[in-house]
């Protein structure tokens, strides 16, 4: 399993946006991207420009490789359906994702922490896989002890909306998928053309 382990605070400053709800970031308020020739960039091409849109929706869901994207975007294609609706909900599925979007952890790779950990229940039983697909109807719950971690309970302070989609027991964590989300219903932390992300997977795959 490849995790991620590089500079997430430069990859924040780049887009601007505070991608990984970090709590400092310390470059992100600096005025040019990241790189000694930051300030005097040019023009992008249509390849630059896919290629920035699929590394915003890859860091989005906790630095996914390009080969997992790449296998997401091919199975959406199969998909009945509009692909770039279909990939996007098959990434906000994740068991990593809901994890955070329930506030059991304040990032997105804490939570995938805690599931390789052991940490994380799905309907009762342990699930250490974090690409798991959660399906409607299953509970997602944190372990008793889990619950005790310090950025577990951090999460608990910071209190984000949870997403209609999903329910949270009031002061526990346990949470549940309620139905499958819209399109629409997914909300990015910064804007990401998805369509033109399918479209660059399609000429790589």
């Amino acid at each position: 399993m490849v995790r991620y382990t590089g500079p997430k605070n430069r990859i924040a400053r780049r887009f601007g946006v505070n991608i990984f709800g970090r709590l400092r970031n310390p470059l992100l308020h600096k005025p040019n991207p990241p790189g000694v020739h930051g300030a005097k960039r040019k023009k992008k091409s249509d390849y630059g420009i896919q290629m920035d849109e699929k590394q915003k929706l890859k860091a989005v869901y906790g630095m996914l490789t390009h080969k997992v994207l790449l296998r997401y975007y091919k199975e959406a294609a199969r998909t009945p359906g509009n692909p770039a609706h279909q990939l996007l909900q098959f990434l906000d599925c994740r068991l990593d994702n809901i994890v955070y979007k329930l506030n059991f952890t304040t990032t997105i790779f804490h939570a995938q922490q805690l599931i390789c950990h052991g940490h994380v229940l799905v309907n009762g039983k342990k699930v250490d896989i974090r690409s798991f697909r959660v399906k409607p109807g299953m509970e997602i719950s944190l372990k008793e002890k889990a619950q005790n971690i310090p950025a577990v309970k951090a999460a608990q302070d910071a209190k984000r909306d949870v997403p209609e989609y999903l329910s949270r027991d009031e002061g526990k964590c346990v949470g549940k998928l309620l139905s499958t989300p819209e399109f629409d219903q997914i909300v990015l932390p910064l804007p990401i053309n998805v369509p033109l992300v399918c479209e660059f997977l399609a000429h790589t795959s």
